[in-house]
Order: structure tokens, then C-alpha cells, then sequence
């Protein structure tokens, strides 16, 4: 067969396993045949090595995001892209505009799609973009320097230029928590509120906690309001909350809705977004994470732990038929009696779904009745035949769903997940989960109690998981009735494509009790990429990490325990076997001198034949951990030391 050139490029190897002359080679050996190039999160690579981009001189997109470029070296790469079309970079402390070249300025002219991340308050480049049709802007700008410097949100020197927004159909902006990420993004909306761009179609605003409506924005939401009609939406909860926006906006083929957070009804759900049924068979994904009343009826006296209506949730079933994403986490969604009508039940019917987000309590069954008998945690937990002499294992549980141990057939999720087999993402999250990570905060001490609910799912709905053959990324958090972890296995033997796992806090919080079910969980996850622990009292010993030493494919691991211990020699010896692990983060109870003394020595062993490692080992308690925090870099924060649910958290396909 005739080999056919490809006019893109990835590194022809793991991306975190590049070396500075494995980047340079490939430019000069290909680069003339590149159009398309990503060198996103290659945080290791130096700007001279960066800047042989420039050599690619046919490139038409071009990803830089993470990577380390000063203003000249930027305008000496862009300078020499005379094709580009599509550009995502960082703009950090010390950049200045005004060292880009005429050269660079007219490329930028050019490009269409602008992906640019914020460290420093600034422009950037937008004001050189004046073609500009997609703009996403994640903002990453802290509140103070490391000697505490209270940071102003007025633009840098020289930073004034206006953005030119005419032809803009994608406005997407991200914001880490802080309020000077909140005064930048004000002054980029404030153009968007002088003249709305015709074709707007997606707007998108994501921020955390409480972003107060200017009068600015309010004549921005007016605006588009009267004159644009949306494809996909995101505001601030409190742009929303008590306002009659939604009545007013108008949507042709919407694909995309977030209300994360949202003070959003039943009612309000129904007749102002799905507009009292109507078909949206164009939605393909939709956020109701936090959404505490979204399928409940409109009532000042109802609690969230009350039942959901479930003729709600039906009309959204039946309104949105092909959603593919969906998440429905951080909230109460509790299931009342009745044949048919549940939850899992109505979910169901979403044949197309590849990810899904839901709260522990929403799976259960039903609700405990005062007339029934309890069921017997160990014995619906333990598959027959185990002691306390028998190790919970592959051999002595030689089908998931045999026995006791797995979900009957009238179990709901089980039948869920029986009719929605090409689930690609799922997440099962405690309601009142909260990450003892948090962003620029202290660590958290205290979390609440799961919802009594979560109480009656366990080790037999985590194997009902194992159906899933097509699994990539699992999720599970705060599920208390964990007994064995004897479900894990089942997951590790059937979701053969698993490439990231999250587990934290499963069963009892004083007690690691599925220690030996993720041991023999791991040995069969070959294709495991990232993993994320987290547990009060995990003991990272020697027995962890030679289980996790057989996942051969792991690249990323991360470990929060509060209380938890490490064996160093253990730590050094896992690293030493498993040669593509490159993120390796312990959050534990350790005292800070140990701490230093593994990092130090990890880093000394593996950093030469390892380019992008990146180690940090530190007191989850130490209130130095938000400094340390701050220097992990973004792609890893993002995407493994930070726990959130990331169903439906963006649009799909945003960037390419």
C-alpha cells in the first residue's frame, strides 16, 4: 500500500518522553512538511529549542501552550509562519508587545483561532489578531507574588490596544479562582459590550465562586440577546440566578449548555432551556453540575436531599435524545419509588452517552424503608467463599458478576450501564465530596459526611463497572459502603482501555480496606496512564508500588493523603522500574525533611534520562503547599493534581 504523507506532526515519541535533540531532529528532518504541529506542555524544552518552529514554515496551526518563549523569540517564530492560521501560546510576566516585529504583527493579522493562556495581566496578542473568529482565554494570573505583593489588574505598560472582535463566532473565556482574573476578563468583555460581533455563536464564561454583573455585561447580554443567536452557552451563576435571561436568549442548533452551579429549577429548566419540550436533538452536551434543584419542581419548601421529579428528568431525556455528555454531579438527585421511573432508568435511553457524571446517591436503588430488612453489607459485598485467610483476588473470583458479589440484574445501574455500553468517561462522585487539594488555599481538614443514600452502594455497583469495555477515564469518590474493593478487580480485568483512574476516599475513612483489591486491580491495567489516590490513611509501601510497577504505560501518578505514609525506598525503586513515569506527586503526612530528601533523590536519579520530570513530594498540611502548588506546571495541575469532574466541563471538540 502507497504510504500517503500526513500534514501534521506529533513527536515520534511519548510526548513526555521528548528530549531537547529528539524536537530538534524532527523539525529538521520533517519540518517543511508540517502543517500541523503540537509542542503543547513541553514545559522542559528550552525557548532556542522551541524557537526551530520557526523552520516549519508551512505550518497553519501550531500549539506553543506550556512552552517557554520571551517576546523576541515568539516574534522571531511568528515572523517566519506566513501560513498560520491557528496559534495557542502563554503570555507571562515580562511580555511586551511592543518587541513584536512587523513581520510577526502581520502573521498575526492572519490568524483565525487564538488559544492564549494568561499568567500576567495583559492583551497579549489579541489586539495583533485581526481576523480573530475563535478566541479562548484561560486566565492563570495570581493574586500575590511569593513575598505576598498584593498584584494590581491593570493591563501591563503598553498593553493598551483594543481587541478587534468583528468577526468573532467563539468567545470562550476560563478563570482559576482570584479576583484579578475577574478584573482582566472585564476588560476584554468590555469591548464585546460596545458592539456585539454578528456571528457570535458560542459564549462561554467559567468561573469559580461568585463574579459580580457589571453594567457593562449587562448591556453585553442585552446586547446578544437581541442580535445573535446562540449554538452553545456558558455564564457565571450569578449572571443567571433570579434573571430572566434565558427567556430572552435565542439558540438555533445548540450543542453545548453549562449552568455548573446554577440556582436553576425544574421549571426553569424546562421552560426556559428545553422551552417546554422542544426537541434539541442538537445537544450534544450538557453541565448541571451543582444544579441542586434542576429536576426538582419549583418550590421555596423543598430540601435538596428530596425525591427528584422524574417527569423532569423524562422531558430532558426525551428533548436532548442524542446528548453525548452529561453531568449531573455535586448534587442530590435521589429516586422515588416507582416501576420505571428512575433515575438510571430514564438515563438510559441515552444511547449516545461517551461520558457521564453522576452523584453516589442517584444510583441507588431506592430509598431505605422503614419496613425492610438491612441488607447485609459484608455478605453483598464479599463474593462466597472468601476468609479472612483468602486473598481477594483474580483466581478466587473467577467471574465479576458471579455469586453474591455482583450487581443482580434489577439493579438500576447495573441495567444502566448494560444500555449505555460505549461510555467512554464515568464518574461517580459523593455529593458533599470535597478534595483535600484545593487550588490556592490551604489544604482541607474537614470534609462532610456522604449522604446517607451513598450508604447502600458498594463494592457490587463499582463491578457492574466492568461492563464497560470501552472505558477510558474512571472516577470514584466518596463511596462509603466500600467493604473489599473486590469490584476494582472486576474493572481491571474488563476495562482493558483504561488510561486514567481517580479513586478517593472509598469506605472507611481510618482504614485503607481495598489495598489488596487495587493491588490486583493494577496488574491487569496495562494501558493505565494516569492515576490519582487520594485517602486519609493511604500507606504508599513497598506492596503498593510493585503492584503499581506491572501497569507498564503509567506516566502520571498523584497521591493526597492527609495522614498517609511513604517508603522512600519503595518510591525510588517503582520509579527506577516503570521508565515512562514522569509526574510523580506525594501529598502525604511525612514530615517536611523527609519530603525534601525523596525529592531530592528522585530527582537526582532520573531527571538526566528524563527531561519532563516533574517531582514534587511535599505535607499535604504545610502551609507552604500553595507556593509549591504554583510551580507544578499547568498541564499537570490541570489534568491530574487537581480533582474535579471534567464531564461536559468544556464544548466538545474546543480546541483541535
Amino acid at each position: 500500500m502507497e504510504k500517503t504523507p500526513v500534514p501534521s506532526a506529533c513527536l515520534p515519541v511519548p510526548i513526555l518522553q521528548a528530549s531537547e535533540d529528539k524536537v530538534k531532529q524532527l523539525v529538521k528532518e520533517i519540518g517543511r512538511e508540517i502543517q500541523q504541529l503540537s509542542l503543547a506542555g513541553c514545559y522542559w524544552l528550552s525557548g532556542s529549542t522551541v524557537e526551530h518552529v520557526a523552520r516549519c514554515r508551512g505550518l497553519v496551526k501550531v500549539n506553543l501552550s506550556g512552552c517557554h518563549l520571551t517576546s523576541l523569540r515568539l516574534s522571531k517564530v511568528l515572523s517566519a509562519l506566513q501560513h498560520l492560521r491557528s496559534l495557542a501560546i502563554d503570555v507571562s510576566p515580562g511580555f511586551d508587545a511592543g518587541q513584536l516585529s512587523g513581520e510577526c504583527k502581520a502573521t498575526l493579522s492572519r490568524v483565525r483561532e487564538l488559544k492564549q493562556t494568561l499568567y500576567t495581566p495583559s492583551y497579549g496578542v489579541v489586539p495583533c489578531c485581526t481576523s480573530l473568529e475563535k478566541l479562548l482565554l484561560y486566565f492563570e494570573i495570581l493574586d500575590r507574588t511569593r513575598e505576598g505583593a498584593v498584584l494590581s489588574g491593570q493591563l501591563m505598560v503598553g498593553q493598551s490596544n483594543v481587541p478587534h472582535y468583528q468577526n468573532l463566532r467563539v468567545f470562550y473565556a476560563r478563570l482559576a479562582p482570584g479576583y484579578i482574573n475577574q478584573e482582566v476578563v472585564r476588560l476584554y468583555l468590555a469591548v464585546l459590550s460596545d458592539r456585539t460581533p454578528e456571528n457570535l455563536h458560542a459564549f462561554l464564561i467559567s468561573v469559580p465562586g461568585s463574579f459580580a454583573e457589571s453594567g457593562a455585561t449587562k448591556n453585553l447580554l442585552d446586547s446578544m440577546a437581541r442580535n445573535v443567536a446562540l449554538d452553545a452557552l456558558q455564564l457565571p451563576k450569578s449572571w443567571l440566578n433570579g434573571s430572566s435571561l434565558l427567556q430572552h436568549m435565542k439558540f438555533s442548533n445548540p450543542f453545548y449548555f453549562s449552568f455548573s452551579r446554577c440556582a436553576l429549577s425544574g421549571g426553569h429548566l424546562i421552560q426556559r432551556v428545553i422551552n417546554g419540550g422542544k426537541d434539541l436533538q442538537s445537544l450534544a452536551s450538557l453541565n448541571l453540575s451543582g444544579c441542586v434543584h434542576c429536576l426538582a419542581p419549583d418550590s421555596l419548601l423543598r430540601k435538596a436531599e428530596d425525591d427528584i421529579d422524574s417527569g423532569i428528568l423524562e422531558t430532558l431525556v426525551v428533548s436532548c435524545c442524542n446528548l453525548r455528555h452529561l453531568n449531573l454531579s455535586a448534587a442530590h438527585h435521589h429516586s422515588a419509588e416507582g416501576a420505571g421511573r428512575h433515575l438510571c432508568q430514564l438515563l438510559a435511553r441515552l444511547r449516545h452517552l461517551r461520558s457521564l457524571s453522576l452523584p453516589v446517591c442517584s444510583v441507588a436503588d431506592s430509598a431505605p424503608r422503614a419496613d425492610r430488612a438491612p441488607v447485609q453489607p459484608a455478605m453483598h459485598a464479599v463474593p462466597r467463599g472468601f476468609g479472612k485467610k483468602v486473598r481477594i483476588g483474580v483466581q478466587s473470583c473467577p467471574h465479576p458478576f458471579s455469586g453474591q458479589a455482583g450487581p443482580q440484574p434489577s439493579s438500576v445501574f447495573w441495567s444502566l450501564l448494560k444500555d449505555v455500553p460505549f461510555l467512554e468517561r464515568l464518574e461517580l462522585i459523593g455529593s458533599n465530596f470535597s478534595s483535600a487539594m484545593p487550588r490556592n488555599e490551604p489544604a482541607i481538614r474537614n470534609s462532610l459526611p456522604p449522604c446517607s443514600r451513598a450508604q447502600s452502594v458498594g463494592d457490587s455497583e463499582v463491578a457492574a463497572i466492568g461492563q464497560l469495555a470501552f472505558l477510558r477515564h474512571l472516577t470514584l469518590a466518596q463511596l462509603p459502603s466500600i467493604l473489599t474493593g473486590s469490584g476494582l478487580v472486576s474493572i481491571g480485568l474488563q476495562c482493558q482501555q483504561l488510561q486514567s483512574l481517580s479513586l478517593a476516599n472509598l469506605g472507611m475513612m481510618g482504614k485503607v480496606v481495598y489495598m489488596s483489591a487495587l493491588s490486583d486491580m493494577l496488574k491487569h491495567c496495562r494501558r493505565l496512564k494516569d492515576l490519582r489516590l487520594e485517602q486519609p490513611y493511604f500507606s504508599a509501601n513497598a506492596q503498593f508500588f510493585q503492584a503499581l510497577s506491572q501497569c507498564s504505560a503509567l506516566q502520571r501518578l498523584c497521591l493526597v493523603s492527609r495522614s498517609g505514609t511513604l517508603q522512600p525506598e519503595a518510591v525510588l525503586a517503582f520509579m527506577a522500574r516503570c521508565l515512562h513515569v514522569v509526574v510523580c506527586h506525594l501529598f502525604t503526612g511525612e514530615s517536611l525533611s523527609t519530603c525534601r530528601s525523596l525529592q531530592q533523590s528522585l530527582l537526582r536519579s532520573f531527571q538526566a534520562e528524563r527531561p519532563a520530570l516533574n517531582v514534587v513530594v511535599f505535607p499535604l498540611l504545610h502551609e507552604g503547599l500553595t507556593d509549591v502548588i504554583r510551580d507544578v506546571p499547568m498541564v499537570h495541575l490541570d489534568e491530574v493534581t487537581l480533582f474535579k469532574s471534567r464531564v461536559a466541563e468544556e464544548p466538545p471538540n474546543l480546541w483541535w
